[in-house]
């Protein structure tokens, strides 16, 4: 019996792509809890992990602001843990690349290793550092924060694998869109570890004025006193305004270029808003003294940013992922 050489195309997936989006959209529900728990103090409305005051369901969570922000950070994070579990299961067992079955479970390793962050940040928060007047606990919020944005771009960037546009298309750019894609992202990430360190030192309003430095009558654009808190605060604000003008160009690259998909034209419109937005916000942050919901919107606002900056890039690298031919591998008949 004769046997002859076929190709079996790597297809498009629904259901398993839209499990995809749904944990990409998930993970902003955990953001902003967890962005909000931060911003009105409740990470320790409970001083024990992975149960709240020994039970998955504690007396007066759903009473407290407090205990409910945390709670429903602690329950919303162990439902993303789930989505991933699947999500990596998924991938693994029906994708036939194996670039994107490695994503799925560096996914997961990130979100086990958030979970375990989070544990002991609670169950360390009274363990002192010498030197330092932050105690151990209180100091892994900052990875904590750094990580989840990392996750965010891991699922972004599953979610846009496994779509029908990324499996049956093209995304032939000029190098000027990818080049600037990095740059942006690594920026972007840049950016937010300064926030997660400035944010996690309580020096969000060490320089209580702006666009200036201080307010009337000096109107002085440098800070005329400096520490470290006030140093790191400032970074933000100059990392700022290189990230309104490169994120500018960014979208303007990808403006002007001609193979840029339509999706890729909308996404850069998106950015310069989310950029307009995120400016207004972090202003917002200082005119009201850090009100819990300004706070937790530029926290969330600043994800969405990062998450479109490196869903843009991530696109405009397709071709170099997958090669601009159509995604197929070797069967037998």
């Amino acid at each position: 019996m004769a046997s002859s050489a076929a190709t079996r195309t790597v297809t498009h997936k629904p259901a398993l792509a839209a499990f995809a989006v749904a944990g990409a959209v998930w993970v902003f529900v955990l953001v902003t809890l967890g962005a909000f728990t931060t911003s009105i103090n409740a990470g320790m409305a409970f001083p024990d992990w992975p149960l709240s005051n020994g039970s998955i369901n504690p007396e007066g969570w759903l009473r407290d602001l407090s205990m409910f922000a945390e709670h429903s950070h602690r329950l919303t994070g162990a439902v993303m843990g789930l989505i991933t579990i699947g999500l990596a299961a998924w991938v693994w067992r029906r994708e036939e690349r194996r670039w994107l079955r490695h994503l799925a479970l560096w996914a997961l390793a990130i979100v086990v290793i958030q979970g375990l962050i989070g544990g002991k940040r609670v169950l360390l928060h009274e363990t002192a550092v010498p030197g330092f007047q932050m105690s151990l606990g209180e100091m892994l919020r900052i990875p904590h924060g750094i990580l989840a944005q990392v996750y965010v771009c891991i699922l972004f960037a599953i979610a846009a694998a496994c779509s029908r546009r990324w499996i049956e298309g093209t995304a032939p750019v000029g190098t000027a869109v990818r080049r600037a894609g990095i740059i942006c992202c690594v920026l972007m990430l840049a950016q937010l570890t300064i926030a997660a360190t400035m944010r996690h030192n309580n020096a969000g309003l060490v320089i209580g004025s702006f666009p200036l430095s201080t307010p009337p009558p000096g109107n002085h654009l440098l800070p005329q006193v400096w520490d470290f808190r006030i140093s790191i605060h400032f970074a933000h604000r100059a990392m700022a305004l290189v990230l309104a003008f490169a994120l500018t160009w960014f979208a303007w690259t990808i403006r002007r270029d001609k193979a840029s998909t339509l999706a890729m034209r909308a996404g850069a419109s998106a950015l310069i808003s989310l950029l307009v937005l995120q400016i207004l916000l972090g202003a917002q942050v200082i005119w009201t003294l850090r009100k819990p919901e300004m706070t937790t919107s530029h926290v969330v606002v600043g994800a969405l940013l990062l998450a479109v900056t490196f869903w843009l890039t991530w696109v405009a690298h397709r071709d170099r992922i997958e090669g601009p031919a159509p995604l197929a591998t070797p069967s037998r008949a």
